[in-house]
């Protein structure tokens, strides 16, 4: 494992590697991050090129337009006040750990234990989510420039093998490069989502009017049968279209991630955080509007089980349908290869405490300060949570791909919820960093709190009638299973921890030793 060597009156310490030393860790990995970079990594994992377009469908069905015009806007609202709050957390404690690292010092081990892992298998459910969406639009261009190519189910696995394999290849093998490919994918995601706006409003020869833009109510659940008034559908079927919005506003953790490796980062990390949000609810919003106006044949698209492609296939020409899928497929590979970036920080930094089996193997850095071993294993088990997705539900709704998402959303927003929580329950004792919330933290931190506990019990929900137990038409290919996935999780970390962990899992371990800190502070 790379080492850094202790400060001495030739090589003291500067602010960040101090910082970091307080919090009991040497500085292993690379510091070379602007808070651009880190900003951009938040950004490029949010991805609106990606989330905008991969589950749109679960929007239109769950609701129709309104799920999206006016749902955006108020989820988006709410995603950002918990940034706030984590953003708070990440100034006081800006580690690689993030999340479970703050549960752990503001509660028990028990807190960072099961924060580490509900945050492990989010960030593995979200890497997984995004490339197979990647893979899924790349399986569309690939058809509709080569007409050999049949587009199959098959043959989109395929293709989410290839590039979760090239993110795992670029994460161990571009550390010269990999800041800069973070700055490079936001630009592309401005610029490109630019692009797609416009070439929807100037190209199709007709668009919605406002009217269906922002009243406009879908229900092809399938549940309530078909009805768009009833009190499923505003406290059901509706809630369920939001997956769209909490899902493509995620990952935003990354900050915390890989602050270890930015400058200034107990500042940058923090307003890297809220500015990802902010910047892409406003940009998300425009994309999504755009979506919503060209989308003139509503019959093509409820045929398509309300595949954004369907939109773009419908109202476009075959030039401007392939530009956009092209724009939005490469905006996707950068999303999954941030993924993968911060997924491998997080296992690294819960290895190096001891927390996941093997840890030994996960937690060892390359001379060029990077997780080799945490990368590759990290992309093998989001290999294996989507397996499911090789078998294609009978309802046409890709229900195993929308499970993935939602395993993502559950894991990354209770991992959110319980360093949130123990913040509010410190009060005035928690020792705030440069950024901070004051005492808007009280109400803010209520607000994230009780938005994450209804957000989750929604999404362990049945999203199509044939995967509700008892149903005439149930198939184990249309169950939700997000709850399966996670509650199974808890249970084996519950046990395990019962069992074993509690007597050895102490939280963070110091890799650094008191008096060394004290040494540099005297330096200093």
């Amino acid at each position: 494992m790379a080492t850094t060597a202790p400060a001495t009156a030739e090589h003291p310490m500067d602010d960040d590697a101090h910082r970091l030393a307080e919090l009991g860790y040497k500085q292993e990995l690379r510091r070379k991050w602007s808070g651009f970079s880190n900003f951009a990594i938040s950004f490029s994992i949010i991805s609106i090129l990606a989330g905008c377009f991969t589950t749109f469908g679960q929007a239109w069905n769950n609701g129709g337009p309104v799920a999206i015009s006016w749902g955006w806007p108020l989820i988006s609202l709410f995603i950002l006040i918990i940034g706030f709050c984590m953003s708070e957390l990440v100034s006081a404690y800006p580690t690689a750990g993030g999340i479970y690292w703050w549960a752990s010092k503001m509660g028990k081990p028990v807190h960072g234990w099961f924060t580490g892992w509900l945050n492990l298998i989010g960030l593995v459910a979200v890497t997984a989510s995004v490339d197979y969406g990647c893979a899924t639009f790349l399986n569309l261009t690939l058809s509709a420039l080569f007409e050999g190519w049949a587009g199959t189910l098959n043959q989109a696995f395929l293709l989410f093998v290839i590039i979760l394999t090239l993110h795992g290849i670029i994460n161990i093998f571009g550390h010269q490069i990999i800041d800069i490919l973070q700055n490079v994918s936001v630009w592309w995601h401005v610029v490109g989502a630019a692009a797609v706006v416009l070439i929807l409003v100037f190209v199709p020869d007709n668009h919605q009017s406002m009217q269906f833009v922002f009243t406009e109510k879908f229900n092809n659940s399938g549940f309530a049968g078909g009805d768009n008034n009833g009190l499923t559908f505003w406290f059901y079927i509706l809630p369920l279209g939001f997956l769209l919005t909490q899902y493509t506003i995620t990952g935003f953790d990354a900050c915390a991630h890989v602050s270890e490796e930015t400058k200034g980062a107990s500042t940058a990390a923090a307003k890297g955080l809220w500015r990802s949000i902010f910047y892409s609810a406003i940009g998300g919003w425009i994309l999504l509007l755009s979506f919503l106006f060209a989308a003139t044949n509503v019959d093509a698209i409820n045929e398509a089980g309300g595949f954004s492609g369907a939109i773009f296939e419908s109202a476009l020409t075959p030039f401007f349908f392939k530009a956009v899928i092209i724009i939005s497929t490469i905006g996707q590979f950068f999303c999954g290869m941030s993924c993968v970036t911060s997924m491998s920080r997080m296992t690294y930094a819960f290895s190096r405490d001891r927390a996941v089996p093997g840890w030994r193997l996960w937690s060892k850095v390359d001379r060029n300060g990077t997780p080799v071993n945490a990368i590759i294993g990290a992309t093998v088990a989001g290999l294996i949570l989507t397996l499911p997705a090789l078998y294609k539900s009978p309802a046409g709704i890709p229900v195993a791909f929308y499970a993935v998402v939602s395993v993502a959303v559950i894991g990354l927003y209770l991992a959110f919820l319980i360093p949130i929580a123990l913040r509010l329950r410190m009060g005035d004792r928690f020792v705030p960093g440069p950024w901070t919330l004051g005492r808007k933290y009280k109400v803010l931190g209520w607000i994230a709190v009780i938005e994450i506990a209804v957000i989750c019990l929604y999404f362990i929900m049945p999203i199509v009638p044939a995967g509700v137990p008892g149903n005439d038409d149930f198939s184990w290919s249309s169950v939700n299973y997000a709850p399966i996935a996670v509650g199974g999780l808890l249970l084996l970390v519950a046990v395990w921890w019962y069992a074993s962990a509690r007597k050895w899992f102490t939280g963070p371990r110091r890799t650094i030793d008191e008096a060394e800190v004290e040494a540099a502070s005297t330096e200093g």
